[in-house]
């Protein structure tokens, strides 16, 4: 049962034993997984102060996606090993906060399961309703735990793992006057996307300026990039999303910027080159032959690092209260 996310939390244990006490470790949670606890992992270095800029970066969130840990840990695991050399790297630290939890969900990648061992999707469990329709089952459902894309009981508390995302957020990103946070997912069409909120409404979020001015830098930065960035509603509406929940917590403070993306990668590329992953629950949301998965640990690396330096260096792109309503009204023109 368990080979995967032991596979994994080997592998995440050996990247903070290479780190040692140059990285902040901690256990947020211990989570059950049919009578053995696994630990929830989170993992920070940079400036600690509330002032600088933050940005984080999860996977895991989907135990059957088990990509998007590897990609977060493929990225952890470079900034560990330039911590060695690269004098730039601890330059950008003093100025940057970084937060990884790359396992959020290590029980759903022990059962190989979307959900946790409860049965919860993750991505469907927090208390945000969406105020337009949603699809079938997909946008989630209180029928049955046995049942895919499960929110959980009306009422009850989050999942432990959507609590410990909750705190880590609240605790290492929203009190900063700008952070930004990347969850890897895997399973949505050919292309690979960049998604930010909402997914509850399609209502443009309060910060659409500041997204349109971070796609216009990556678009200049790198012409041919194959990434498609829009908000997720333009796909498809869903209740419970976690993103959409933290980002209505960081609006409280009004002045702060909290841009949470989602990277979802395209599964389906992986399948249409090897037709055979579709007789695989596990191949329809990883690729599954050696080259493949190395090629997509590759593909991603660069862009998260135009994340971390976007967000080191926000004061440079992110527009001000003169440009902010040039830029919404160019948004609307260009996402909505």
């Amino acid at each position: 049962m368990q080979h995967r996310a032991l596979a994994a939390l080997t592998e995440l244990e050996r990247i903070l034993q290479l780190a040692g006490d140059r990285v902040e470790t901690r256990v947020v949670r211990q989570v059950d997984c049919r009578g053995v606890n696994l630990p929830v992992y989170t993992v920070a270095l940079g400036n600690p102060d509330p002032q600088v800029p933050a940005i984080g970066f999860f996977g895991g969130v989907h135990g059957l996606e088990r990509i998007g840990a590897e990609v977060v840990m493929a990225y952890l695991l470079s900034i560990v090993m330039r911590l060695n050399w690269d004098h730039t790297l601890h330059r950008q630290l003093e100025s940057l906060r970084l937060v990884f939890m790359p396992l959020v969900n290590p029980g759903g990648m022990a059962l190989g399961t979307r959900a946790n061992p409860r049965g919860v999707d993750l991505m469907r469990n927090a208390p945000v309703d969406a105020l337009e329709p949603v699809p079938t089952w997909v946008g989630g459902q209180r029928l049955s735990s046995r049942l895919p894309w499960y929110r959980g009981v009306a009422g009850a508390p989050m999942e432990e793992e959507s609590q410990a995302v909750c705190e880590v957020v609240a605790q290492e990103l929203l009190p900063r006057p700008f952070s930004m946070s990347v969850d890897c997912h895997s399973g949505f069409g050919l292309s690979d996307r960049l998604w930010f909120p909402f997914a509850h409404t399609r209502k443009p979020l309060d910060h659409l300026a500041e997204m349109y001015a971070l796609q216009v830098i990556f678009r200049q930065t790198y012409n041919h990039h194959p990434y498609v960035f829009e908000p997720q509603s333009l796909q498809y509406l869903t209740h419970g999303d976690l993103w959409d929940h933290l980002y209505l917590q960081s609006r409280e403070v009004p002045e702060r910027v909290f841009l949470p993306l989602t990277l979802e990668m395209g599964s389906w590329l992986w399948i249409k080159k090897n037709p055979r992953q579709l007789f695989s629950r596990h191949g329809i949301f990883n690729p599954l032959i050696g080259h493949r998965q190395q090629r997509v640990l590759r593909r991603h690396l660069w862009m998260l690092d135009f994340l971390t330096r976007a967000a080191c260096s926000a004061e440079s792109w992110a527009p001000q209260d003169g440009q902010r309503h040039v830029l919404h009204a160019e948004a609307l023109q260009h996402w909505y």
